[in-house]
Order: C-alpha cells, then sequence, then structure tokens
C-alpha cells in the first residue's frame, strides 16, 4: 500500500531534509510540518489526490534570518529524488520546477494562511475573518519536530474562538437556517419542485456548518464538509435525517428531514453547555410549513456578555457563513471587512491594513 501523502512527507524529512539542515546548522531550532493546502494536510489523500501537487512537500520553519539560507542550501544539497519521487516539481501555482520544501517562518506561514497575525492578540474581526479551512492549513497537519515551541504556540491559539465569538456564530447558523427553512415547503408546494430541492440542499450544508460548530471543530472547505461531518463523534447523528432531506421526492419529507436533523443538533447544543430552547422549530404563521423559532437565535445571542460582539449585526457572522464564493474565501484580504480589505490578487498572505482600531469590532480579545 503506497504511503499517505503526510507520511512520505515525514520520511522525507528525516531522511533527507533533517540531515541536509543538521550538517550546517547543528543547532538550529525549527518546525517541520505537513501544512497548508492539500488534502493530504487533512489526512483525506488518495490515489486520485497524486494526479497534482502531491508529493515530496513540506514546511520549514526556522528564525526569520535564515530562511534565504536554509532554502538555498536545500536547493544546493536534496537529491534529484527520493522513495521513486521527484524532489523539484512545479505546481499548479507556481511553474517553476523547484524544491517544495517551504522554509519560512512560522509567523509567515500562520499569516500567508489566515490573513491576521496569531502570535498577536486576534480582534473579534480578526476571529470572524477566518474560514475553517484556512484554520486547518496551519492546525490539522502533521508536525515532524518543533524545537523552536513557536508553532506549537499558533496551534493552541487557534484551537477554537473565544467563547462570545463562538456563541455569536453559532446564533448566526440559526439566524440562516430561520430565513430559508419555511421555503422549502413553500417552493414545494407552488409546484417548483427544483427550488425546493435546492433550498432543502442550501440549508442541509448550513446544519452541517452548525455541527462542526458545536462540536468546536474547524469545518473543511465544501470538498471535504461532508466527509468530515460524517466524522464528528456527535454531530453526525444529523446525518441520516440531512441524507433523507436530500432524496426525497416531496417537500413534506425534506421538510421533515431538516427539522428532524435541527432537532438533534438543538440537543448537541444542550450538551455543548450552551442556551438552547426545547424545540427549534415551531409553524410558520398560520402557513403549512414549519419554521426556526426566533427564540432559538436569541437565546443564544442573549448568553453573549462582550459588547463588542454582541453590537454585530445578527445573521451575518464569519466569512464563510457571508459568503461562499471560494475566490473570496481563499484569498485572505478579500474575507476582511470592506474597509480592511487590500488589493492581494499576486499571492494569499499579502500584509493586511489592520483594522480600524475605533470600531467595536475589532476589540483585541483572547
Amino acid at each position: 500500500m503506497a504511503p499517505s501523502g503526510s507520511e512520505l512527507s515525514r520520511s522525507y524529512f528525516e531522511h533527507v531534509v533533517r540531515p541536509a539542515v543538521a550538517a550546517r546548522w547543528p543547532r538550529l531550532p525549527y518546525a517541520a510540518a505537513r501544512l497548508g493546502s492539500g488534502s493530504d494536510v487533512l489526512g483525506l489523500d488518495d490515489a486520485m489526490s497524486r494526479d497534482h501537487d502531491w508529493g515530496l512537500r513540506l514546511n520549514l520553519l526556522v528564525p526569520g534570518g535564515l530562511v534565504a539560507a536554509v532554502d538555498a542550501h536545500l536547493g544546493e544539497h536534496l537529491p534529484e529524488s527520493f522513495a521513486g519521487h521527484p524532489t523539484r516539481f512545479a505546481t499548479t501555482w507556481d511553474p517553476v520546477v523547484r524544491h517544495r520544501v517551504q522554509v519560512e517562518t512560522a509567523r509567515e506561514l500562520a499569516v500567508s494562511r489566515l490573513g491576521v497575525d496569531p502570535t498577536t492578540d486576534l480582534t473579534v474581526g480578526d476571529w470572524l475573518s477566518l474560514t475553517g479551512q484556512a484554520v486547518l492549513e496551519v492546525t490539522a497537519g502533521d508536525v515532524f519536530a518543533d524545537g523552536a515551541g513557536e508553532l506549537d504556540r499558533i496551534r493552541r491559539t487557534l484551537e477554537w474562538y473565544p467563547d462570545d465569538v463562538w456563541r455569536h456564530v453559532v446564533a448566526t447558523d440559526w439566524a440562516r437556517l430561520a430565513q430559508e427553512l419555511p421555503f422549502i415547503g413553500r417552493t414545494g408546494e407552488r409546484g417548483d419542485d427544483l427550488g425546493s430541492r435546492v433550498l432543502t440542499a442550501r440549508l442541509a450544508g448550513i446544519a452541517m456548518h452548525l455541527g462542526h460548530l458545536l462540536e468546536r471543530r474547524w469545518p473543511p472547505y465544501a470538498k471535504w464538509l461532508g466527509t468530515s461531518f460524517a466524522r464528528l463523534p456527535r454531530a453526525r447523528v444529523a446525518a441520516g435525517p440531512l441524507d433523507a432531506a436530500l432524496t426525497a421526492n416531496h417537500w413534506h419529507e425534506r421538510e421533515s428531514g431538516v427539522v428532524d436533523a435541527l432537532r438533534a443538533l438543538r440537543r448537541l447544543q444542550a450538551d455543548a453547555g450552551l442556551p438552547t430552547v426545547d424545540d427549534p422549530v415551531e409553524r410558520f404563521w398560520d402557513r403549512p410549513y414549519l419554521g426556526v423559532r426566533d427564540t432559538a437565535v436569541t437565546v443564544v445571542a442573549e448568553s453573549i456578555r462582550d459588547p463588542a460582539v454582541r453590537s454585530l449585526p445578527r445573521g451575518v457572522g464569519s466569512a464563510e457563513q457571508v459568503s461562499d464564493n471560494v475566490d473570496v474565501l481563499v484569498h485572505p484580504g478579500r474575507r476582511r471587512p470592506p474597509r480592511d480589505r487590500v488589493a492581494d490578487d499576486a499571492a494569499p498572505g499579502g500584509v493586511i491594513t489592520p483594522p480600524d482600531a475605533t470600531s467595536s469590532a475589532t476589540r483585541r480579545v483572547r
């Protein structure tokens, strides 16, 4: 059985990269890991993953003054291949054939993925600009060595949202569900079966996102969201009802499946220690459809103590709750509020304009 991408990267580090670095800097404090983009970072790569951007890749995180020297040293001393794989190859974002040991500082790696500096106190706006995928690109991959400890400190900072920000994004998902749940029936009853199916799928995606939040797990991007959801220890109980909703041929069954999933997530929310209601759904006015109770949203929102978080607009939330546009979500600068955005078309991870310190939404939180 062929090794996974992470296993290959670890072997490459142990047998080739580590000795090459030690030969020149025997006492250098650094971290080595497989981070960034790629299904192998999430541990989800398979044979199909190997047709592009897969291979002898890893991150070497060194002190700032040595980045250029270490990169040049590796360029001169790495062999042409290891374990039957070339050490130098082009990628989809860089057509130059070169070694793919990404040498940078731990802070540079984090900022390039997050768009914010996790070695400082993050503001409310910073936390809301993050996507689950961006955080996973820093925290999900295997670490092979961390002599300096900075990578570990960064990963611990990113373990989860501050409590009040967590409550805000949970309330936001309930608000998003409330916005469209009654329309499954309204469209279906008017004969718009396609529209009813589309709405069901949208709501299923929000429910899966909410499941990750309630488990305190960062959700990956769309390709792996279902796989990740199915692996959640408790929230995955909602997978069956969501599957039933998505495969149903009548709007009544679609609505029923989504509602059953929301009730299961409500129970999980109570187990997670967050306030909730006895039943998150109720009849939508006098119509024969169900909607989300307003109190399912407000009971969480009203538990927020930080005035900076309490002042945020209802139903907006984090960058990935605002937009599913891939070009927005994968560019850190585009995930910022409009006043904070910078032109970052050249490459992800450009310098991010600091938030306006006078705004309540930029108050620093830990």
